[in-house]
């Protein structure tokens, strides 16, 4: 009989946790809208999910299971299997977790699993002779609370980017780096952000399914560290009228797995990019509006998405100009072409990861595998020309609703095929909710602007 590697693995992972004094196992997951789900076990419970699985009821997951349906089960990844780093304990009580994936009763990937759905997108590239390789920069903003305690959008601090003297998140964000650092996630930066009580972490570019992984396991390690200094981390897009809201900008290539190179390198042209490359933006370009409602999921989002923030919503690309959705940054000096990537700018980090590099990952290869053409760049800045020039120039927008993008994804094959039927019904079920509930509220804005008026 043979043991696959990756249960000696497991088996060797199990062990030392067990010697270093971990108790208890987080088996986590995500929901379709990108919540981490997870249940508890025993650490001498864990060789036997490694083997078997865990069961749990799907039916009371955000987009999974029916209650005639519930029961599915959770395979541990043992690559993922990490001490959490701010709940050890002396003694005996430490907890770790690892990130799992779906399956059905009768043994196959569940096809609501966005984790399964970013692997399907991997697997199709593979087929292609290509991995993607991705970068996420997820920007938060750090507030205080409010003297009842409550959450409330008070920035932490005054200080703008770059910012020092004013700073007072310097040490919090050293916390946050040496968390994820304990998690395996290697840092690259930490800064303040452009907006009062904003910050950016960067970490290292992976392959996409590992970098969905790391995101994930980014977003809740922060709030925990903030809640750890009294403060409240929030990834929602525009929490704040008048200031930059957070974006999460993708950097992406492909990987020429039989040519061992940067597919997206090619130093005989003026940007570096290849034709593989220039393709594969086409495609971002022609599917921007179909899946727009996967990378900016909220209502939310689209006050986010506006011109004069350093947002993009016009479908263009370029070098310098961050107004266009696609921004192709120059390679470090002293760094090879092999460096080259895109920076797809329109994702924020309210979005469920998994599901939003899958879409782009779907759009980008639909480029590839047609050849399609990639338009003229744009340089100049799209916020100070009238409507007028935009328009003669042909350039489309993203969609300006959370309602509006919704329309776009149910027309949009591509991204619609990419997603799946399971995860498109539930996910549209879900976001066409949120947008109803909110078109039908009367905010503060409208009182105050029309009571007395009419």
């Amino acid at each position: 009989m043979v043991i696959a590697r990756e249960a000696v693995d497991g088996a060797e992972k199990i062990e030392a946790a067990k010697e270093s004094g971990i108790r208890f196992v987080q088996l986590q997951f995500t929901d379709i809208i990108g919540a981490v789900k997870a249940v508890t076990i025993p650490i001498h419970q864990l060789e036997g999910s490694v083997r078997h699985g865990t069961w749990f009821d799907g039916s009371s997951i955000e987009g999974f299971t029916r209650i005639a349906e519930s029961d599915q089960y959770l395979m541990p990844d043992m690559s993922t299997f990490s001490e959490i780093p701010w709940q050890k304990a002396a003694g005996p009580r430490g907890t770790a977790r690892v990130i799992c994936d779906v399956f059905t009763p009768g043994g196959e990937p569940f096809v609501g699993d966005p984790r399964g759905v970013l692997r399907r997108q991997v697997e199709r590239a593979k087929k292609l002779g290509y991995v993607v390789n991705t970068g996420p920069e997820l920007e938060f903003f750090l507030f205080r609370r409010g003297v009842d305690g409550g959450i409330e959008p008070l920035p932490h601090d005054q200080a703008g980017y770059f910012d020092f003297s004013t700073d007072l998140a310097q040490e919090i964000r050293q916390d946050m780096v040496d968390a994820l650092e304990a998690f395996g996630i290697r840092v690259e930066a930490a800064h303040h952000e452009v907006a009062v009580g904003q910050h950016e972490i960067d970490f290292e570019y992976s392959d996409a399914l590992r970098t969905a992984d790391n995101a994930i396991t980014f977003k809740f390690a922060l709030k925990a560290i903030a809640q750890q200094h009294g403060l409240y981390a929030t990834f929602m897009p525009k929490p704040i009228h008048g200031i930059n809201g957070s974006g999460m900008h993708t950097h992406q290539s492909l990987w020429s797995i039989a040519d061992e190179r940067n597919a997206f390198a090619d130093p005989d042209n003026k940007y570096g990019l290849s034709d593989v490359a220039r393709s594969y933006m086409a495609g971002i370009l022609a599917h921007a509006r179909g899946m727009i409602a996967v990378l900016a999921p909220l209502v939310n989002s689209y006050k986010r998405l506006v011109p004069g923030f350093e947002a993009p919503t016009y479908l263009t690309w370029g070098r310098t100009n961050r107004s266009a959705l696609i921004r192709v940054p120059k390679v470090s000096p002293g760094k090879s072409i092999e460096g080259t990537r895109v920076e797809v700018r329109c994702p924020d980090p309210s979005s469920n990861t998994y599901l939003a590099f899958a879409a782009m990952i779907a759009a980008g290869l639909d480029g590839v595998e047609r050849g399609l053409t990639l338009g003229d760049p744009v340089e100049e800045s799209l916020f100070e020309m009238d409507a007028a020039t935009i328009a003669s120039k042909g350039i489309r927008e993203l969609p300006g609703t959370l309602g509006e993008a919704i329309d776009e994804l149910e027309k949009d094959s591509v991204i619609t095929e990419a997603l799946g039927d399971h995860v498109l019904t539930h996910y549209v079920e879900a976001k066409r909710a949120e947008w109803d509930e909110y078109r039908t509220q009367v905010s503060d804005w409208e009182v105050e602007k029309y009571l007395e008026q009419f």
